[in-house]
């Protein structure tokens, strides 16, 4: 069997994170005694981190084995797990306040040290993404230098910024040595879904609005770096939208293009003196900008988005399982292509399932379709359309229905 016979299979949606008490070898000397004592009193919040399943986001041997039996041969690696210092999870975190800035820094540079480490034990099968915060500019840009000269090739994770936040909105110039950078090092700026939403509380009815809400204000960070004029200033930056869905992106584009066209418009309208300087200052429209800058990490693509491939750009969309998370595709990855992907195209399945992310996020194909000769999905397979649910799927790629979203 050769790899002709197989997709290469890239999920450019997983997420992983050292045990918690893992992280003190990869923190500097002078902060350990404030970590032993954090690490004492703090309690996880997570049901799946205190699992016996835990350490599929730490143990490399069963990642490589899990990923691999599910027809999966590299990953783009996300946070997840508890970094140094921090109440929960830092991809769902607050800005820190000033007090709490320095030792939250700390601790995502320790996590930052400890996925260097993770990615090289399974050379070029790993693109890990490096955290930073955006309360000190300087810093975060030193620290995108020393993540990808540490070999983090997944880029940065662009740090949610919610309406009140302690630190400029994301369409402030203040960011343009961050994009400058990822710009000269050719580094991708990802956004992942649930990373800007404001706290809500805990009540049924705040869980069902963040879940109403959550994907929109992480599709802020677009039109954000659109109209703050971010690819005008560095036209090679790369900007990833990933797991908040696809099938939003065509009907987005149009109502920015809409207030893009009334607000550079040339007439004297009261709309257009709103826009005043944009057209200079932001360069091309928004759907100009999609075409050239932007990405979406897809993650398990439902079928009512794949219609949309054409308008979305096939070029753009990359596949992703979720794994370790409950709502990922696996150990059901195969059945989650197919029920996305069944009768498209051979080349149109390669390049959403592996050869976009490869592009995007460097890895070497050659070295991976070797691997895929092995472990990959059998074109064939995936080519038969799923009929029925595997039992135990609990991801909302298989879930009936579906509809395209207004985001």
């Amino acid at each position: 069997m050769t790899s002709e016979d197989r997709y290469t299979v890239i999920s450019a949606d997983c997420h992983a994170g050292a045990d918690l008490l893992d992280y003190k070898p990869y923190l500097e000397r002078r902060h350990h005694d404030e970590f032993d004592a954090w690490a004492a009193s703090y309690v996880n919040p997570y049901e799946d981190l205190l699992a016996d399943t835990a350490d599929r986001n730490w143990n490399s041997a069963r990642r490589l084995a899990e990923l691999e039996a599910d027809g999966i041969v590299a990953e783009v690696l996300f946070p997840n797990t508890i970094p140094p210092f921090f109440p929960k999870s830092s991809l769902m975190a607050q800005p820190p306040t000033a007090e709490d800035y320095a030792l939250r820094w700390a601790g995502l540079q320790a996590h930052n040290r400890w996925l260097a480490d993770f990615c090289a034990d399974a050379p070029g099968r790993r693109a890990g993404v490096a955290q930073i915060l955006l309360n000190d500019v300087d810093a975060a840009v030193r620290e995108i230098r020393r993540a990808r000269e540490a070999g983090l090739t997944g880029g940065i994770l662009l740090p949610g910024v919610p309406p009140g936040s302690t630190v400029p909105e994301l369409h402030s110039a203040a960011y343009d040595p961050i994009w400058a950078v990822c710009d000269e090092l050719d580094v991708p700026v990802n956004h992942h879904g649930g990373s800007a939403s404001p706290p809500l509380g805990d009540e049924p009815a705040a869980r069902a609005v963040f879940m109403v809400e959550t994907t929109w204000f992480s599709h802020r960070a677009l039109w954000h770096l659109i109209f703050g004029g971010a690819f005008r200033r560095h036209p090679g930056l790369k900007l990833v939208l990933t797991e908040q869905g696809s099938g939003w992106i065509p009907g987005v584009l149009d109502m920015l293009d809409y207030y893009h066209g009334r607000l550079v418009a040339a007439s004297a309208t009261a709309e257009a003196k709103f826009g005043a300087g944009l057209a200079e200052s932001m360069g091309k429209g928004p759907s100009e900008v999609w075409r050239d800058n932007c990405f979406v990490g897809a993650s398990f693509m439902r079928p009512h988005e794949v219609p949309l491939r054409g308008r979305i750009g096939l070029e753009k969309i990359m596949w992703g399982s979720d794994y370790p998370h409950d709502e990922g595709t696996t150990p059901f990855s195969r059945e989650g292509l197919r029920i996305a992907y069944a009768g498209l195209p051979r080349a149109e399945v390669a390049a959403m399932v592996g050869g976009n992310a490869a592009r995007v996020y460097g890895f070497d194909l050659p070295l991976l379709d070797a691997v895929a000769a092995k472990h990959g999905p059998l074109v064939s397979e995936i080519a038969v359309p799923l009929t029925e649910v595997p039992p135990g799927a609990t991801s909302p790629a298989f879930a009936r229905g579906g509809s395209v979203r207004v985001w």
